[in-house]
């Protein structure tokens, strides 16, 4: 896998939390025109996008800000975790409490409260820029 798209409403407000995250800003881009269009399926494409890299350098997100066409918003804007498709990326970080606290500063929610599971991990989700669904995982001791 190269990478994961996710749309988004506030560029700058999304690179920011992400790098609040851990992420490193890998490059910015305009993209627009006919392979844009004939990629896509529409027509008018004018879009910004921010890639931001995991620091092993393994993982890759890549933020997209529509400009032209307007972004569709067919499901509710904050879907529940249950939603059907794809809808939340998971983070393994080493501090947990940190991380939360860093991103609650970026306008992060926790959708319930962390958990616990087995002596394994503490988890949590968050709801962060444009809805996105941010899931944590802190390593605590070896899976059974």
């Amino acid at each position: 896998m190269d990478n994961v798209a996710v749309v988004v409403d506030d560029l700058e407000a999304a690179v920011a939390f992400f790098t609040a995250l851990g992420m490193e800003l890998e490059g910015e881009a305009r993209i627009e025109g006919a392979v844009a269009d004939r990629m896509l399926g529409l027509d008018g494409v004018r879009s910004a996008i921010a890639m931001m890299r995991t620091p092993d350098g393994h993982g890759k997100l890549e933020l997209t800000k529509f400009h032209a066409p307007a972004a569709a918003t067919a499901a509710p804007l904050d879907p529940p975790p249950h939603t059907l498709g794809l809808h939340r990326v998971m983070f393994a970080v080493d501090d947990l409490d940190d991380t939360i606290a860093r991103l609650r500063r970026h306008g992060a929610e926790l959708l319930g409260e962390v958990a616990r599971y087995e002596d394994a991990y503490r988890l949590c989700n968050l709801r962060g820029p444009s809805g996105i669904i941010v899931a944590l995982a802190e390593r605590i001791g070896q899976v059974s």
